[in-house]
């Protein structure tokens, strides 16, 4: 099973340059709103990179819409790793985030520091996402200290879908609100590059962004963060659970390919695929003499084969 080999250094129509943090706060500063999606492997990749998406999540999310898991808690470091190269391998220009799964960082904070290295060693990532916010101040402030871009990520964090009781919209009283904006600046002074802010009414949103110097990226946040970012599976209608009210399809791609696929066997039964035109030819001298060498294997083999029991074996 092949396809023609594409050359994924092929040089780019426009010049661009690689994103990297200091581009993203430089966004921020001038208000310009910063993209950011969710891709899993080198195609996804490959195609949110071209589109001048400025940064990739290899988002735990995988865990879901990838592995088929019902949350993002079972998927493994080494998983994330396996899917952060290939991305690593698609996108050229886009600052690269690599998400921390459950229990690779919340144990110390020298576990956290080996698990981002990793990230940054073993598969090319510019920077890593974990989830929290004054109780992993600490943690995110040493990772950055040892050279490691830190996004951080509050409001409904899906690590701790149990904790929250479920997937619950985050800040909708006064106290959670405040609690946010001090997580928030927490963060910020540990050093994070950026924060993720998940779930959160608009208002709160906008007076996190207000309070921090540095990019916040909106999921379910509305328009008041810095950016905003989508699981690449939910945008283009690809994931089959239901969808948080949050999420835009930009496409159904999920049922156009099950409609493909269902044409494509039926192609297959009805002998109506390959066509002449998806056939490779042979020179007609050369599959002459191919029926020839075929017939005269066969004669070889008949030659070879025992005579029937009392018999003799007759031979054209």
């Amino acid at each position: 099973m092949s396809t023609l080999p594409q050359d994924a250094a092929a040089p780019a129509a426009t010049e661009r340059r690689k994103v990297t943090v200091r581009t993203i706060q430089a966004r921020r500063d001038k208000g310009e709103p910063i993209t950011m999606l969710t891709a899993y492997d080198f195609p996804s990749a490959r195609l949110v990179d071209e589109a001048g998406v400025e940064m990739i999540l290899v988002g735990d999310s995988l865990a879901m819409v990838v592995l088929g898991h019902e949350n993002t808690l079972s998927v493994t470091l080494d998983e994330m790793l396996h899917h952060a190269r290939a991305v690593r391998r698609g996108a050229r220009f886009a600052l690269l985030v690599g998400d921390l799964p459950f229990m690779t960082y919340q144990v110390n904070e020298e576990q956290a520091l080996r698990s981002a290295g990793r990230y940054v060693q073993e598969a090319g990532m510019d920077a890593v996402k974990i989830e929290g916010g004054r109780s992993m101040a600490a943690t995110a402030r040493r990772i950055v200290t040892a050279g490691i871009p830190v996004q951080g990520h509050i409001g409904l964090t899906p690590q701790s879908v149990n904790t929250l009781g479920g997937w619950r919209v985050q800040g909708k009283t006064a106290r959670a609100a405040m609690d946010l904006i001090d997580d928030a600046v927490a963060l910020e002074d540990a050093g994070v590059f950026s924060i993720v802010l998940e779930s959160v009414p608009e208002p709160v949103a906008q007076a996190i962004t207000d309070r921090v110097r540095v990019p916040t990226i909106g999921i379910g946040a509305g328009l008041g963060a810095s950016g905003q970012v989508l699981v690449y599976h939910d945008m283009l209608g690809l994931h089959a659970g239901l969808s948080p009210r949050f999420v835009r399809h930009y496409a159904e791609l999920g049922r156009a390919t099950g409609e493909a696929i269902v044409a494509y066997a039926a192609d297959v039964k009805a002998r109506r695929f390959p066509a002449p035109e998806h056939t490779y030819p042979m020179p007609e001298e050369e599959l002459a003499a191919f029926r020839e060498l075929l017939a005269e294997r066969e004669r070889e083999r008949e030659q070879r084969r025992p005579a029937p029991e009392g018999g003799r074996r007759l031979i054209a």
